[in-house]
């Protein structure tokens, strides 16, 4: 077992949970601590997207009451109650919970300005993401398989004025928000008692399995879909990893949907010529 205040385990900033004061140090020896880790990263990986889920009901009967709110205020309200608080939220609240004070949140997640390598670093990472999807999906393309659609992507096709919105979202809610979570406290929580490797890659699963609810489309077309989502995934995790700041993967992550974005609104105003392209497009939103 890594020890939590060791050198093995994912380093963190003084104000941080000390051995004797966060729950993995009294998960117990061995395989139990790790059970524990992984379980606390499931239970927190599922809620989030159930608050989130439960947030549409409460945006569905404010538009219900109201008689039907605008849809760019609609949009925001869901991205506040679906992102802030659903993920930002609750990963807030779970570190509170653990006895973290707003300095020792700061230190845990490791929160910074990103250096000039850091942002070379979030550039960097995302032309690996765009290489390797571009490899995945002629791959699948030539297998004849099938892809899931995302349900935000089909909304911004349907909708596109909303698109710029959805692309400042990427970077100030989407990203930050998520990563929050899935990086900075179900990865980190897993950094506890597993070394990196394993840490990231339940950390990526997670995450890309969530997204099953955001697609449509057939089982075998989400599968197919979750299994793209979590090479991007794995590159936000490593990133986190490296440079123990959570503003890299978040950023990296606003880039990754801002592009997709872009590409769609640039497909609609262009014509059909790059309609297919935009379709597929859908198929590697990671939000």
């Amino acid at each position: 077992m890594a020890d939590p205040s060791g050198d093995d385990a994912h380093r963190r900033e003084p104000g941080a949970p000390d051995s004797t004061a966060s729950p993995a140090a009294s998960d117990g020896p061995g395989g139990r601590a790790v059970a524990v880790a992984i379980v606390t990263a499931l239970l927190l990986g599922a809620l989030g997207p159930a608050i989130a889920l439960l947030s549409g009901g409460v945006v569905l009967g404010v538009n219900t009451v109201t008689g039907g709110l605008p849809l760019a205020a609609s949009l925001a309200l869901t991205l506040v109650l679906g992102q802030y608080v659903a993920f930002g939220g609750l990963a807030l609240a779970y570190l509170a919970w653990r006895g973290l004070d707003r300095a020792g949140i700061v230190a845990y997640l490791g929160v910074r300005r990103p250096s000039l390598k850091e942002i070379g670093l979030i550039v960097g990472s995302w032309a690996l993401i765009l290489v390797t999807i571009m490899a995945v999906s002629l791959v699948i393309q030539a297998l004849g398989t099938e892809t899931a659609s995302n349900q935000s992507a089909e909304l911004a096709m349907q909708n596109p004025a909303i698109i710029p919105l959805l692309i400042a979202a990427s970077f100030l809610v989407i990203g930050p928000s998520e990563e929050i979570l899935y990086r900075g406290v179900v990865q980190g929580r897993l950094r506890e008692t597993l070394s990196p490797a394993p840490a990231i890659l339940v950390a990526s699963a997670i995450f890309a399995a969530v997204h099953v609810m955001a697609l449509t489309g057939g089982l075998s077309g989400r599968l197919t879909t979750i299994a793209i989502l979590f090479l991007p995934s794995i590159v936000f995790g490593a990133v986190y990893e490296y440079t123990e700041n959570l503003v890299v993967p978040a950023l990296l992550h606003g880039l990754h949907n801002a592009v997709i974005f872009t590409i769609l609104y640039v497909t609609i105003a262009y014509g059909n010529r790059i309609q297919e392209m935009a379709e597929g497009g859908t198929a590697l939103l990671a939000i």
